[in-house]
């Protein structure tokens, strides 16, 4: 169960012991979830990418009971996949980073960040589960139509009109020439996946999944950071509810810092577009490098040590193969 504050007993203490010794808390002799230890657990929980509520909850005790061994390797596969970037240019001077694991999306200018914000990631699923790739950013689309993926369309979408041909009704059902079809002369059951002959999207508006602004960079992914209308999802711990593309819980000062360069007004700019209604596409003067990554340990630019889960399960994998070549990481005390 749960430790909460006011409480007190052997697992409090044992709670105690093991924040002193991780150097969350100073040493003492209190048996009661005290105030002090209350903000060690915040701390901790700040740290390894949990709610900062000052109880320590499953999860918590969990990252808590972690062992130095389980670190340690997470360590070693973090190495192993910063020796994988090879990139001709570096990172860029200005770049975007995403960090799965942290469900956040920042930008870094001469290695400052200078914007940070939460994200929503690929759900752990597959076929949904954001890739890592890195890629440059070209444009952004102020109120953007969502033009619905195929493989959405057909696996999501073509067994609810089968059902119902008015089911998803924010909709379009567009032919191969874009005119809108009318869905009640259509029998969806005669169509497969295969041979569904309609397209589907949605116009631009509050309500459109992409929200009011996507950023693009053209890849084989067909990935992109984009804006999203369901904001209660960024108060999650774990946000890892979309089909593969990074929502951002700060779209419009996102936009602002990455126009900033370029316009010598960049909110007005933006709400010009924006206030239109219509959907506009902005080039950008200097592309700007995204890096989609996955870290379950980095280090913050004071060199301290930050851990999250491994979400999709891609450290245990990278680890696997490293230990079939022949890697050990040897017990360590704690």
């Amino acid at each position: 169960g749960a430790l909460k504050p006011g409480q007190s007993g052997k697992n409090v203490v044992a709670l105690r012991n093991r924040l002193i010794r991780m150097g969350y808390l100073s040493r003492q002799l209190s048996t009661t979830y005290d105030t002090a230890m209350q903000r060690a657990v915040q701390q901790f929980q700040q740290d390894h990418g949990l709610e900062p509520d000052g109880v320590a909850g499953s999860g918590t005790l969990a990252m808590i009971n972690t062992s130095a061994k389980a670190r340690l390797q997470s360590v070693l596969v973090a190495m192993e996949r910063e020796r994988w970037i090879n990139l001709p240019n570096g990172l860029g001077s200005r770049h975007v980073w995403v960090n799965l694991t942290d469900f956040s999306a920042a930008i870094i200018d001469d290695d400052k960040v200078t914007f940070r914000t939460r994200s929503v990631i690929g759900k752990d699923q597959s076929g949904r589960r954001s890739p890592e790739f890195s890629d440059e950013m070209e444009h952004l689309v102020i109120n953007p139509q969502w033009f619905v993926p195929r493989s959405i369309v057909t696996k999501e979408y073509l067994p609810q009109l089968k059902a119902n041909p008015y089911a998803v009704s924010h909709l379009r059902v567009t032919d191969s020439r874009g005119r809108e079809v009318n869905r009640g002369s259509v029998n969806f059951n005669a169509y497969s996946a295969r041979s569904f002959p309609f397209a589907m999207s949605q116009p631009s508006g509050p309500r459109n999944a992409l929200g009011r602004v996507k950023f693009m960079f053209p890849n084989k992914h067909n990935i992109y950071l984009h804006d999203t209308p369901a904001k209660a999802l960024f108060e999650r711990e774990v946000r890892a509810f979309s089909h593969g593309c990074i929502r951002l819980n700060d779209p419009y000062d996102f936009a602002y810092t990455v126009l900033a360069r370029q316009e010598e007004d960049p909110i007005k700019f933006f709400h010009t577009y924006l206030e239109s209604g219509r959907e506009a596409r902005v080039d950008l003067d200097q592309t700007i490098p995204v890096h989609i990554v996955y870290r379950t340990v980095f280090t913050d630019a004071r060199g301290k040590a930050h851990y999250r889960r491994d979400i999709y399960g891609r450290d245990a994998a990278i680890l696997d193969a490293l230990k079939a070549q022949g890697v050990a990481v040897g017990a360590t005390s704690s």
